[in-house]
This record gives structure tokens, sequence and C-alpha cells, in this order.
């Protein structure tokens, strides 16, 4: 089963911002740690903030943070909110189905199995599950807080 990218992005933006409960990150700063396009990543902190699992923040000190604690967002309910569907074969999909073996397809079966089992250790684990090794995950990003306040002034010699 392979999962969408957005999906993939939403809940990279989920970890990156449980690796920063102490302050609010910006897309740019996402955008920059996990070198993904900026605008894709808009439109993924759109539906977070919309379901309620980050709040955004406009403005001069603006930015994201997590809505609820890393202990209550289950990566399955993400993985079920951000794809369109789990249709693993056109049979799946009942409305457009053409496949002439499916009343009596065994392997039709087998795969729904495979995905209830999928989604039900996805359903196991919580954010904070998978947030084990910031320090580790954090260096590997690279990423520092932005220094918003910091003015840097040049000497112009004369």
């Amino acid at each position: 089963m392979q999962l969408t990218q957005y999906t993939d992005y939403s809940l990279r933006v989920l970890l990156f911002l449980g690796l920063h409960p102490e302050r609010r990150c910006t897309i740019s700063e996402i955008s920059d740690a996990f070198e993904i396009n900026r605008n894709h990543l808009v439109k993924v902190v759109h539906n977070l903030s919309s379901s309620g699992w980050i709040t955004t923040t406009r403005g001069k000190s603006g930015g994201m943070e997590l809505s609820v604690a890393p202990e209550q967002i289950n990566i399955g309910a993400v993985v079920r909110h951000t794809e369109p569907h789990f249709n693993l074969l056109e049979c799946f999909d009942y409305e457009n189905n053409t496949c002439a073996i499916s009343p009596v397809c065994a392997l039709r079966h087998a795969l729904y199995q495979a995905r209830k089992a999928f989604m039900d250790v996805l359903d196991g684990y919580c954010l904070a599950d998978v947030l084990t090794r910031p320090d580790e995950i954090i260096q590997l990003l690279n990423t520092a807080p932005p220094q918003h306040d910091v003015i840097q002034i040049e000497e112009v010699a004369n």
C-alpha cells in the first residue's frame, strides 16, 4: 500500500511541530527542513488547521503549533483524513469496478484484510509514539529556531 504525498507531508508537518512544542514554526521553516515545495505545504497546513490538529497565527510572530497534545493525535485518524480513498484494486471501488471475477474473487477478500490490518497498526500509534528520538531528528533536519528579532547592523567605513 502506498500513501499519497499529501498524507506524507501532513505527517511531516505534525512531526515537525511535535519536535518544537516550545514555539511556533513557519511553513518556510518546514519547507526548508524537509526540502518540500512551500506551495504544497500551504494546502496541507490549511487542512490540518481546519481539522483542529494545528493552530495557525498570522503576523510578525505568527506561525503554527499543535492544537492538541501529541498523545491525542492518532496516526490512523490522520491517514484516514488525508487519503482520498483506500482502493487497493479496482474492485474496491464498487461504482467503477469492471473486473469480471469480482463476485467470486478471494484476492479481494485477502486485500481487504491486509488493508484493515494496516489501518489497525496505524490506529495503535499516536504522534508522541513516533517522536521518540527528537534530538536526533532535529539534528538530521538541521533546524534551528528562526532569528526574527535579531537585527544585523553593518558598519560603514568612511
